[in-house]
């Protein structure tokens, strides 16, 4: 699948790069240093823009080499419609202080399928309020 990135100022060196053909994501990168301390939450503008076609999502996941650390990124879904900025919210659920460094890859950009739901009043038969065993063992 062909995915059209959008620039915001992203080098050309620096645009989402899959290391391996097979790679679930494409490595994204930081455009400068920044500390974060624990407990908080960094929103990091990547440079660019995808337009991800209807019936998918782009996701910024995070890296298991800062997962390890307790810098994880969250997960908002990146709209088959939206075409500005992209941006990593980063996350840093460990007791410590860590500097992302200015080009450290900080992320990997996945595109998913998802399922676009039409939420109604009415449909089926009724499923009862019980739960945890309640029609037998």
């Amino acid at each position: 699948m062909k995915i059209r990135l959008l620039d915001f100022g992203v080098p050309e060196d620096r645009r989402p790069f899959r290391p391996h053909d097979n790679d679930a994501g494409a490595d994204v990168y930081m455009p400068y240093e920044c500390t974060v301390k624990p407990g908080e939450i960094i929103k990091i503008p990547l440079g660019f823009g995808i337009e991800v076609p209807d019936g998918f999502a782009g996701y910024v996941f995070p890296r298991s080499s800062m997962a390890v650390k307790g810098l994880v990124c969250e997960l908002p879904p990146v709209d088959s419609g939206y075409r500005g900025e992209i941006h990593a919210i980063i996350s840093n659920v460990s007791n410590k202080e860590h500097t992302i460094r200015k080009d450290d890859r900080i992320g990997q950009l996945v595109i998913m399928p998802v399922i676009i739901a039409d939420f109604v009043s009415e449909h089926g038969s009724q499923r009862g309020l019980g739960g945890f065993g309640s029609t037998g063992e």
